[in-house]
């Protein structure tokens, strides 16, 4: 029992750090923590369809999305926005092979959702996480851009969906080499 919860405890302490047993704590935790949501975004698709009535815009094929050093790749987004002062961006929902990239993590999965108001990005399906070589991979991740706090769980129990469990596989620093 008591190495299932060191085990526990490193997951966790993983997580905290970002997911990197070679670089500084301090380093991993930043990562992404006091991302600006408000920056500009820059966007490039095939495809664009503005639905003004509905306050969104949709995006499709190949579709780049950069605010500052994040960047999100799917195959469709749809982008809510609200039109009273200029176009404020409140809700970015992407599908399809998901991958967001910071400068020190890659996140992947088949949905996902950035809420730029809360600065929270959710993504589902066959999540994984990787830094440096290490890996965790389950069914819902959520990072808080306001914190740099990444949460991942098996995903969510439901109608015929038994949830799922978080599996990790990290690097350990060679000493003395």
């Amino acid at each position: 029992m008591i190495r299932m919860k060191q085990l526990a405890a490193s997951l966790a302490l993983a997580l905290a750090i970002g997911i990197g047993g070679t670089a500084n704590a301090q380093e991993g935790v930043s990562a992404l923590k006091g991302h600006n949501s408000r920056a500009p975004i820059d966007l490039s698709a095939d495809r664009a369809e503005a639905q003004d009535r509905s306050d969104r815009a949709i995006f499709a094929g190949n579709v780049v999305v950069r605010q500052d050093e994040l960047t999100l790749k799917t195959a469709r987004l749809t982008i809510a926005y609200a039109s009273s002062d200029g176009i404020d961006i409140n809700r970015i929902d992407a599908s399809g092979g998901v991958v967001v990239t910071s400068p020190s993590e890659t996140a992947r999965g088949n949905f996902a959702t950035y809420d730029l108001d809360s600065g929270l990005i959710t993504m589902i399906g066959n999540v994984r996480l990787e830094r440096d070589g290490s890996s965790l991979s389950g069914g819902r991740l959520v990072i808080d851009l306001n914190t740099g706090r990444a949460t991942m769980d098996g995903g969510l129990r439901g109608v015929d969906q038994q949830g799922g469990r978080v599996t990790g596989r990290f690097t350990v620093a060679r000493r003395g080499q």
